[in-house]
């Protein structure tokens, strides 16, 4: 089985490097963009037996820093 989790920073936290993303695409011409959120995609690959609540304990512990990061869970 595999596990895809999305970690995004929570609302009302700054985004240092979304906002670069976002200043380095004005300067490329994309002038339609008024915000970035940039966040990262991790993929695990699960051994038989090992539930949503074990990859949830992962992120809680480990994968997310959940004071200012948000994630969420795709089984696959």
């Amino acid at each position: 089985m595999k596990a895809r989790v999305h970690v995004m920073l929570k609302n009302g936290v700054l985004d240092p490097q979304g906002e670069a993303v976002r200043h380095a695409l004005g300067a490329l011409g994309f002038d339609g963009v008024n915000g970035v959120r940039q966040g990262k995609v991790i993929e695990l690959d699960l051994a038989e037996g090992t539930s949503e609540a074990d990859v949830n304990a992962m992120c809680e512990k480990l994968l997310a820093n959940t004071v200012i990061e948000s994630y969420s869970v795709e089984l696959a």
